[in-house]
């Protein structure tokens, strides 16, 4: 089953397509970067944020999230959480998909991922998690497994509106999104069963 969603590193990574151009001062400012409160460099999430199955106990909510730096001529976002380290699949786990998050949000409250909620931004809508559901799966990696990697993205589109089925897989709508993408932000969470048993 699904168990990788696992580590919390939360390493902001940028990519985008720069100008040929010499490197200004301010150009760290206009980074496209993603941040959580629930996700740090290097530790794991947040007790709320761990899975409540498999023998984990945690809230399930899917994390807070604030991105800024949208590459121009934006038009939507994508975010999702993979985890490439689950052995239970050959193709690694994926915790959470949302896409045609309109380009005027730049960020998601806690618990937003929720089955059946309301939190999302109007006109977004969630893809179907490697649980079979339309909602975030919080990380609860096996037991005796070393912490896995857990990938959290969020892709800026130049669409504002992805080609995709409802509840499109993870697979599909990283694919699909592969050609409309002007910009990536990533946190690279690592997370290991010990991390989801810890009270916080």
């Amino acid at each position: 089953m699904f168990r990788g969603f696992a580590s919390a590193c939360l390493c902001v990574v940028a990519v985008a397509c720069p100008a040929i151009g010499t490197a200004s001062p301010d150009d760290n400012a206009n980074e496209f970067a993603v941040s959580s409160p629930d996700v740090h460099s290097g530790q794991p999430f947040s007790k709320a944020t761990v899975a409540n199955n498999f023998g984990c106990t945690g809230g399930n909510f899917s994390p807070a999230l604030q991105w800024t730096g949208a590459p121009a001529g934006t038009k939507s976002f994508v975010i999702t959480l993979f985890d490439p380290d689950e052995h239970g699949s050959p193709s690694g786990w994926w915790h959470w998909i949302v896409y045609d998050v309109p380009a005027s949000v730049h960020s998601l409250p806690r618990n937003a991922g929720v089955d059946k909620g309301n939190a999302l931004p109007p006109g977004a809508a969630q893809g179907r998690n490697d649980e079979g559901k339309l909602a975030y799966a919080g990380p609860c990696p096996d037991e005796g497994d070393t912490p896995h990697h857990y990938v959290l993205t969020i892709y800026a589109l130049k669409v504002a509106k992805l080609p995709v089925p409802r509840g499109a897989s993870g697979a599909n709508v990283t694919y699909t999104a592969r050609e409309f993408t002007l910009g990536v932000a990533k946190i690279v969470a690592l997370h290991g069963r010990a991390d989801s048993a810890r009270v916080q």
